[in-house]
């Protein structure tokens, strides 16, 4: 190969790159896979079911949660409304699953709460506000899991979905969802009292919120001081 065959080549692979920066993947048409040393966040599929069946129903998972599907079946149903939820722009459910082993371990979910101006022909399907949920598999609690894997839920809402405010709601009883919410930065902002029945119970909720201005000046935040470190 000549010089001049090799710079044009070059330059060819470089204007693709520059393409595929300037018209980033509709994340509605192709599910985009997240990660970072913990965890990989991959949407999930049929053949999760029957693991996250067995998973995600064990008494101390569902203590504090909407009742999840009580069959593979059911969880099969649950992951093809899902997909059509993430086709639609609505939403999108992640099976959680470590670095280098596939298997989820639990799920976590963005749904579109309040949709913005004219979202039907925005591209990426921007909201304006978004309410994300999470559960995990009990064997994983305690391990740093969850929050590895809220780390990249977050991101992904307000960079590539364009989300300006994220709530999560929580059963004032459930003492370890709070104290996992509130070690990713989200803020209580109230009770909804009587607003969740779970069990046959009517339980209050704690509504909390991660507001995109806080997120990002807490990323520069932490950003200036790793930097201040090296130096």
């Amino acid at each position: 190969m000549d010089k001049h065959t090799a710079l044009l080549i070059g330059t060819v692979r470089d204007m693709r790159t520059q393409m595929r920066a300037s018209f980033p993947t509709d994340w509605r048409l192709s599910p985009p896979v997240l990660s970072n040393a913990e965890v990989v966040l991959r949407e999930v599929q049929r053949t999760d079911a029957a693991v996250l069946s067995s998973l995600l129903t064990a008494p101390e998972v569902t203590r504090f949660i909407s009742e999840p599907p009580n069959s593979v079946e059911g969880f099969e149903r649950f992951i093809a409304a899902s997909q059509r939820m993430r086709a639609a722009g609505e939403g999108a459910c992640f099976a959680i699953t470590l670095q280098g082993c596939d298997t989820a371990i639990g799920i976590v979910q963005l749904r579109q709460i309040a949709p913005s101006e004219g979202e039907a022909t925005q591209i990426g399907g921007a909201m304006d506000t978004a309410e994300w949920g999470f559960a995990v598999g009990s064997l994983f609690w305690g391990t740093g899991i969850f929050e590895a894997a809220a780390a990249l839920l977050i991101e992904f809402a307000f960079e590539t979905v364009h989300v300006h405010r994220l709530e999560a709601r929580c059963a004032v009883k459930n003492g370890r969802g709070t104290r996992a919410l509130q070690k990713v930065g989200a803020v209580a902002e109230g009770v909804l009292r009587n607003s969740f029945v779970c069990h046959g119970e009517l339980l209050d909720q704690r509504l909390f919120a991660i507001v995109e201005e806080d997120w990002r000046a807490g990323r520069t935040r932490v950003r200036a001081e790793r930097t201040a470190l090296v130096h």
